[in-house]
This record gives structure tokens, C-alpha cells and sequence, in this order.
């Protein structure tokens, strides 16, 4: 907004607002955790719907409400939008979090940010919403201060339990992947920037990978949109079908875990299909998964210095060649939260001191990631998901997803049985 003052660039605030918010937990702060799960009707009337369980969603509320608006502050948003557009995205998110707490739904590994993402689409393409409301929506805001304190659960030692095969498995299907997926987009004449969005999330971790990408490459918010919506959709029959298949050929629970952590894009969905096999199977997917999420942060960076000298306008001028201030400048610094904040939980803090704030972290951690898909939903046009030009994209993926379930199952036999 034009006479607005901004303090810091937008990255630098969310991990600044991140690690405030890791501070204050480990400092003691913590907001009650409201109780969305429920069984039958009576349940949903008698712990959910309740005046107790409705103050703790108030005071969570105020909590990140707050931070919105220190965001805003820093980052020169308008302060009068935020207070307005912020309550109705929480509203419409506490709703999808009350559906998604359903017992049968939960046993399905249907998350809430599925719900977050139908509910906004919705309510944005069936209502005609002003341009001064879409334009408030921060999605990438709340999903990267998400990204930031998702950082604190991707401990280095828990990756390390389960040996040094999840990390070569993720290595070898993040490379694998990712350079088929970008080849397919390049024979199906798919435009670079969605193509670098898509290979991201076939290959490395889904959402978060795609929402990287995105902001090393400073992406269009609908290709994300697209892509991201690719990811949870898919996400759904893979979780379901995928045990069965292994039940069906009777495949070791410890491949089995190691194929649905490398394929799924999603954690609640590799958790909810390592459940389904066993306990086994449930350990080792959810190590893979986190071996993949490690390298996120790697991925991020590797992907903003390749643009940076094949896109960037000064890469032609053999003059004015990149820079290491230009790549510096492009690079995504919120994945320098999610890093320290990975690095600071695994090696510098004691279990003991991680205990009390795990419980929280997570909580808040997936409350940002549904307010953004809410945020995300609300901004999105349903004719760019269902357009003509998004048939490209949706082969890709589907073709890439193919490829990256045969070489992930291979890789679990070799290391794995």
C-alpha cells in the first residue's frame, strides 16, 4: 500500500514471527489446545460445542490474531484489513477443523486442510467477494510462518533412528523424480514456472515443496494453487488403495512403510496409510517422510540459485551476470527458519525441554497451514483449476506421481527387504 511504512521484507518477518512464537512456547505461553474430535452427535454437542472449548478457540484466536497483525505491521499491510478478513478466514478454518476432528473421517487421514481448501473455494466462487478481501488473503503468509514451525518437529534424530537408508531412499527418489517430472513438463511444453512447482511437490514433500518452490522463484499464486490442490487430491485414493495393494502382493511391512512414505505427498496421509498396515509400517513411513522434509530446505536453495541464473534478466547480459547479492536477494529466507528451527530441536534443546512445547508447536503449526489453504481456497477461481490449460499439468503430474510410485517401490525393495 502505497505511504504504508514497511519494517522488514516479508520473509524476514515470518521467521521472525515463527521464532517468536517458538520463544514464547519454550518460554511457557502456551494457548489451551481447543478439542475439535468427535464421534457421534452427542459427542460433537458435549466437547466440542461447548462454552469451555469455545474460549480456548477465542483465546487461540487472539493468539494468532495478534501475530497477523505484528505481521502486517512489520510488512507494511493495511492494519483495518487484516482485522477484518483475518476473523472470517478463522471462522471458516474452525469450521474445517471441526469437520476434519470426525472419527470416521479421521480414520481415513483426511486432514483438515483438504477441508480448509474446499470450504474457501466454496465460499469463494459461489459468493462474490470484494477486491479488497482477495487482496487482504495472505496464504503464503500464514502456510510460510507453518513452514517455520514445522521446522521444530523435523528432528535430526529421529531421522537417524531408522538408519541411513530413509535418506538414501529420499536422495535417490527426490533426484529421480524430480528430473523425470521435469522433463515430462518440458515434452508437454508446460511453462517453466509451473513446471518447477510441480517436479517440487511430485518429488520432495508435496504442499510444503511446492509452496518453497514458489517463493524461491517468486511463483504465480494460481499455478500454486493448481499444483497444491494436484497434491491433496491425489493425495486421497494413494492413501487408501496403495495398502491394499501391498496386502494384496504381500509385501514386508518395512518396504510397505518405506513406499507410502517416498509416494504420499502429505503426512497426515502417509500416517493414516502407515496405520492401516501396522505398526512397523507407520514408523518407517513417517521416517522416510521426514527424511524427504529434511531436504526441503536444500531443495529451496538449490531451486533459487538455478532460476536466479536461467530467468533472472541480467542472466543474458554477460555483463551483469548474477550475483551472489542477487541470488541472496531471491533466495527464500523463510527456509532459514525452518532450518535453524529443525538444527535448534535436534541438537540444542534437550528432550526434556522439548516435551512440554511439542504438544503446542504442532497445534499451532497446522492451525497456520488450514488458515492458509482457507486463504488459498478464497483466492482461487475454479475455472483456473478446471480450465483447458490445466489438463497439461494434471497429465504431468499424474505421470510423474506414476513414475514416483514404481521407483519408490523398487528403491524399498533393494533397501528395505
Amino acid at each position: 500500500m502505497p505511504g504504508v511504512k514497511s519494517y522488514l521484507q516479508e520473509d524476514w518477518a515470518i521467521v521472525v514471527l515463527g521464532f517468536l512464537i517458538i520463544l514464547l512456547s519454550l518460554a511457557g505461553v502456551h494457548v489451551a489446545l481447543p478439542d475439535y474430535k468427535w464421534s457421534t452427535t452427542g459427542d460433537l454437542t458435549t466437547k466440542v460445542l461447548t462454552g469451555a472449548n469455545f474460549l480456548k478457540i477465542g483465546a487461540q484466536f487472539i493468539y494468532v490474531l495478534l501475530v497477523a497483525l505484528l505481521g502486517s505491521f512489520l510488512t507494511g499491510r493495511s492494519l483495518k484489513n487484516t482485522l477484518l478478513v483475518f476473523p472470517a478466514v478463522f471462522i471458516l478454518t474452525t469450521l474445517a477443523l471441526i469437520v476434519a476432528g470426525n472419527a470416521a473421517l479421521n480414520e481415513l487421514g483426511l486432514e483438515a486442510v483438504i477441508f480448509s481448501l474446499i470450504i474457501g473455494l466454496l465460499i469463494g466462487n459461489l459468493f462474490k467477494l470484494p477486491t479488497w478481501f482477495r487482496e487482504a488473503l495472505t496464504s503464503e503468509f500464514f502456510v510460510k510462518i507453518g513452514l517455520v514451525l514445522l521446522g521444530t518437529t523435523v528432528i535430526f534424530s529421529d531421522v537417524l533412528k531408522a538408519g541411513s537408508l530413509g535418506l538414501i531412499q529420499a536422495l535417490v527418489v527426490v533426484l529421480s523424480v524430480w528430473y523425470f517430472s521435469y522433463w515430462v513438463c518440458k515434452q508437454l511444453k508446460i511453462d517453466k514456472e509451473l513446471t518447477m512447482m510441480l517436479s517440487s511437490a511430485v518429488s520432495i514433500c508435496g504442499v510444503s515443496a511446492a509452496i518453497a518452490t514458489s517463493g524461491a522463484i517468486k511463483g504465480d499464486s494460481k499455478k500454486l494453487s493448481l499444483v497444491i490442490s494436484l497434491v491433496l487430491i491425489t493425495a486421497i485414493p494413494m492413501m487408501i488403495f496403495m495398502p491394499m495393494i501391498a496386502h494384496h502382493f504381500r509385501f514386508p511391512e518395512e518396504v510397505t512403510g518405506a513406499w507410502l512414505g517416498g509416494s504420499i505427498d502429505t503426512t497426515g496421509a502417509v500416517v493414516a496409510s502407515g496405520s492401516l498396515v501396522g505398526e512397523t509400517a507407520l514408523k518407517i513411513s513417517t521416517i522416510v517422510k521426514f527424511s524427504q522434509n529434511v531436504l526441503l530446505g536444500i531443495a529451496a536453495f538449490a531451486i533459487s540459485v538455478y532460476w536466479t541464473y536461467t530467468k533472472h534478466p541480467n542472466a543474458a547480459d554477460k555483463e551483469q551476470k548474477p550475483t551472489l547479492k542477487v541470488i541472496w536477494d531471491r533466495f527464500p529466507k523463510f527456509v532459514i527458519g525452518f532450518i535453524i528451527a529443525s538444527l535448534v530441536f535436534s541438537f540444542l534443546l534437550s528432550p526434556a525441554a522439548i516435551a512440554p512445547v511439542k504438544g503446542s508447536l504442532k497445534s499451532l503449526q497446522g492451525l497456520w497451514f488450514a488458515l492458509a489453504f482457507t486463504s488459498i481456497g478464497l483466492e482461487t477461481n475454479f475455472k483456473d483449476l478446471i480450465g483447458t490449460e490445466s489438463r497439461k499439468p494434471v497429465y504431468a503430474f499424474l505421470i510423474a506421481q506414476t513414475f514416483n510410485v514404481i521407483v519408490t517401490l523398487i528403491l524399498a525393495y533393494l533397501l528395505f527387504s
